[in-house]
C-alpha cells in the first residue's frame, strides 16, 4: 500500500540526508494505517519552508503546501472546516521554532487533534549552513563563524510546557521504530508531536554520533505519564539520548471542547421557558 504513496516528482535530497528515513517511515506508517481502515482521501498533509517541505511533493496525498512557519495554522484551519479528516503537518526546526514557535505553542495549549512532525537538523541547510533555534552553543555555520554564543531550544521541554498531550522523539536511524512510533501519534486523539532527529550531511553531520548515543525509551521500564521524568530525559545534555515517547495523556481535544453544551446558555433557556409559563 505504501507505493501507492508514491509520486513521480525527482527527489533532489542529497544522497545520505535523514529526510529518506523520515519519508520512507511516513509512507509505511500511513500504508499500514490505510490498510487498516483510514481513508487516503481524507489524510491531509501540511509543510512549511525548507528542506523538510520537499516531502509535499513525495507523497500522493491531499494537501496544502504552506508558508514558513505556518504550518500550525493550516492544521487548525483544516481541522476546524472538517474535523473528520487526520491532518499531519511537517516542518523544520528553523520553520516551527522561529516564526512558527507562537503557531506551535497554541496547537499544543488546545489540545488540536492533529500530528506535527519536526524535522529536527539543528541547521538551516536549505540556505546552506546557518544557525537555528535548536543549534547547539558553539555551533559554527556560516552566520555564525566564531560559533553560536545561544542556548538552543529543547523541543520536548518547549511542547511539555506548552500542554501538548502526546510528545515523543524519533531517529531516521531506525526507522521501524519511527513507524511504530508515528502511527501511535496519528491515533492519539490530540496534539501529538515528534521531533525527529535528522541528520543533514552536508552542513551538520550527526549520523555517528546519533547512532553511537541512541538508546530506547521502552528499554528502560520508562512511565509516560511522569511529566518530571519526561523533563529531566529530554535534556540535550544526557550522555544518551533518548527516543520513544515521552509524555502522554488523556484530554479533551479542541473541537470536543468546542461542541461541549454552554452551560450559561442553558440556564438562559430554562429562565426562558419558566418566564413564558407566567406569561
Amino acid at each position: 500500500m505504501s507505493s501507492e504513496l508514491d509520486t513521480d516528482a525527482i527527489n533532489t535530497w542529497c544522497p545520505g540526508c535523514g529526510n529518506f528515513g523520515i519519508l520512507r517511515g511516513v509512507k509505511e506508517a500511513l500504508g499500514e494505517l490505510i490498510d487498516n481502515g483510514y481513508k487516503k482521501e481524507n489524510i491531509v498533509i501540511s509543510t512549511g519552508i525548507g528542506c523538510h517541505a520537499k516531502i509535499f511533493d513525495y507523497l500522493d496525498l491531499n494537501g496544502f503546501y504552506g508558508l514558513h512557519g505556518r504550518v500550525p495554522p493550516l492544521l487548525y484551519g483544516i481541522k476546524l472546516a472538517n474535523p473528520e479528516l487526520t491532518v499531519i503537518g511537517f516542518a523544520g526546526d528553523g520553520d516551527i521554532l522561529n516564526e512558527g514557535i507562537s503557531h506551535l505553542i497554541h496547537n499544543a495549549k488546545r489540545n488540536l487533534d492533529a500530528t506535527m512532525l519536526i524535522h529536527n537538523n539543528k541547521v538551516y541547510a536549505l540556505t546552506t549552513g546557518q544557525f537555528t533555534p535548536t543549534s547547539p552553543k558553539g555551533f559554527k555555520g556560516k552566520s555564525t563563524p566564531k560559533g553560536s554564543p545561544e542556548e538552543p531550544i529543547n523541543p520536548i521541554h518547549l511542547l511539555l510546557g506548552s500542554k501538548a498531550t502526546f510528545i515523543a522523539r524519533c531517529y531516521p536511524g531506525e526507522r521501524k521504530h519511527f513507524k511504530k512510533t508515528l502511527k501511535q501519534a496519528i491515533n492519539h486523539k490530540g496534539f501529538s508531536v515528534i521531533e525527529i532527529l535528522q541528520p543533514c550531511v552536508a552542513f551538520y553531520n550527526t549520523w555517528k554520533h546519533y547512532s553511537e548515543h541512541i538508546t530506547k525509551l521502552e528499554q528502560q521500564n520508562y512511565d509516560p505519564t511522569d511529566k518530571k521524568l519526561a523533563w529531566k530525559k529530554a535534556d540535550y545534555e544526557n550522555d544518551q539520548i533518548p527516543i520513544g515517547i515521552f509524555y502522554q495523556e488523556k484530554k479533551p481535544t479542541y473541537t470536543e471542547n468546542l461542541n461541549q453544551p454552554n452551560k450559561t446558555n442553558n440556564k438562559k433557556t430554562k429562565v426562558d421557558k419558566t418566564l413564558q409559563k407566567m406569561i
